[in-house]
């Protein structure tokens, strides 16, 4: 679904460039960040949302490490950010 316009107004932000790849997916508290990779990461990830639990899943980690090894396109990039938004 995700078609609000309201998903539109994301509150993270993806700042730097790389391969795009999904190697390793971590939050860290101190700084908001959702990391996909050594270098790159989703800033500005509040910690409630990182934690919200669906059926016993944690969606924002599940999405992410369902595409462990994958390339992420501009589109997946800002899917991802309307998921926190959601």
């Amino acid at each position: 679904m995700l078609e609000s316009p309201k998903l539109e107004d994301f509150l993270t932000d993806w700042p730097i460039k790389g391969d795009n790849v999904v190697e390793k997916v971590q939050y860290t508290d101190n700084n908001k960040r959702v990391w996909i990779n050594k270098t790159q990461y989703f800033g500005g990830v509040p910690k409630p949302v990182w934690e919200f639990h669906v059926g016993g899943y944690q969606i924002c980690e599940r999405w992410l490490k369902d595409r462990k090894g994958r390339k992420l396109t501009y589109e997946d990039t800002q899917h991802y950010q309307k998921v926190i938004v959601a």
